[in-house]
């Protein structure tokens, strides 16, 4: 399962960074990012369950608060623009 997970997750990685490359507003930029950050939080997590290693779940977790934040400031940058 853990192969067909990765596969699966590096697509959808891809297919977030096309939109981030690509897309036409930056709520579509925005939007991509933080799907392709939920995903590369969830492959943490898989990683910490493949090597049996707690650490990693400590990372997931920083990664995760500091992709949140990241949003909420792009995303209220975004809305003093217009």
């Amino acid at each position: 399962m853990t192969p067909v997970f990765f596969v699966l997750v590096s697509a959808g990685v891809v297919l977030s960074f096309i939109r981030i490359i690509a897309g036409p507003t930056s709520s579509d930029r925005v939007a991509a990012l933080d799907t392709m950050n939920v995903m590369l939080t969830g492959l943490i997590v898989v990683l910490a369950y493949s090597f049996d290693r707690g650490i990693y779940l400590d990372i997931a977790l920083v990664y995760a608060l500091l992709s949140f934040l990241e949003t909420i400031i792009v995303s209220r940058y975004l809305e003093g623009r217009k």
